[in-house]
């Protein structure tokens, strides 16, 4: 058994700087066979850096308080979780969660993926604009030895990172 305070985890923000506050309460308690974080979304945050898809774990996203919007799938279907409103998110299913820029109260929420406590980086994708194809597309992600992540587009092959 574990118990640890919130507020007692470390801040690790998404390399992107697309928040400040998450908390990576997986690592702090030890989980095994779960990912956890909290995180507190300020007007124009998001709970990652874009759409995206984890293809081997599915999420789950509680809103504690404010609401939340998230687009779904690659057409960017618009769907709001209100506080105390709970949304899945299938392996393969395409999203991405922010807190509107004309929000008028910051977000908390918990983001929960299964299984185990960190997804496969080959079993991501993201959807990125790929300036050789002039489009947006579905591209591998990692992060590297840096901390920054790189791309790679599945269509044409090119690489770049942010």
């Amino acid at each position: 058994m574990k118990k640890v305070a919130i507020d007692e985890v470390d801040t690790q923000p998404n390399p992107l700087d697309v928040h400040e506050i998450r908390r990576p309460v997986t690592q702090a308690l030890g989980a095994e066979h779960v990912a956890m974080n909290y995180f507190e979304l300020a007007p124009g945050e998001s709970f990652s850096g874009g759409l995206h898809t984890h293809h081997d774990q599915e999420e789950l996203f509680y809103v504690e308080s404010g609401t939340a919007e998230f687009e779904v799938g690659r057409e960017r279907e618009t769907v709001t979780v209100d506080a105390g409103e709970v949304i899945r998110f299938a392996p393969g299913e395409f999203q991405v969660g922010s807190n509107p820029q004309d929000a008028e109260e910051d977000v908390v929420g918990w983001a929960i993926g299964a299984p185990g406590p960190r997804h496969d980086w080959d079993e991501l994708e993201s959807v990125v604009y790929c300036r050789e194809c002039d489009a947006e597309r579905g591209h591998e992600t990692r992060i590297n030895s840096d901390g920054r992540f790189e791309f790679t587009c599945t269509e044409c092959g090119n690489e770049f990172q942010l």
